[in-house]
């Protein structure tokens, strides 16, 4: 069983940057691959980002180039900064775990992430 809880949300300006938190219970996080994913009112979840046990990676086309996504095993914390915001990034952004190319059992409660333009 894994708990996420994610952190660093918030209202932010276009151009400017957040970095997301999401923070893993469990021994077994360091070998599990982790992702986050944004779903915005209207519109279905989607990919943002996702991290494997040995830290490969991979990005949506949409956020290629302006946002990265890293891990702290010791901190059992998986880490999205994001950078060059843009109002089209506004929604609520879910830490998700267990796989690598698609959605895993294990989902935190979500933080919201607002760009004004």
């Amino acid at each position: 069983q894994v708990q996420l809880v994610e952190s660093g949300g918030g209202l932010v300006q276009a151009g400017g940057s957040l970095r997301l938190s999401c923070a893993a219970s469990g021994s077994t996080f360091r070998a599990i691959s982790v992702g986050w994913y944004r779903q915005a009112p209207g519109q279905q979840r989607e990919l943002v980002a996702a991290i494997s046990s040995n830290g490969a990676t991979r990005y949506a086309d949409s956020v290629k180039g302006r946002f990265t996504i890293s891990r702290d095993n010791a901190k059992n914390t998986v880490y999205l900064g994001m950078n060059s915001l843009n109002p089209a990034d506004t929604a609520v952004y879910y830490c998700n775990a267990g796989a690598f190319y698609y959605p895993g059992n294990y989902w935190g409660q979500g933080t919201q992430v607002t760009v004004s333009s």
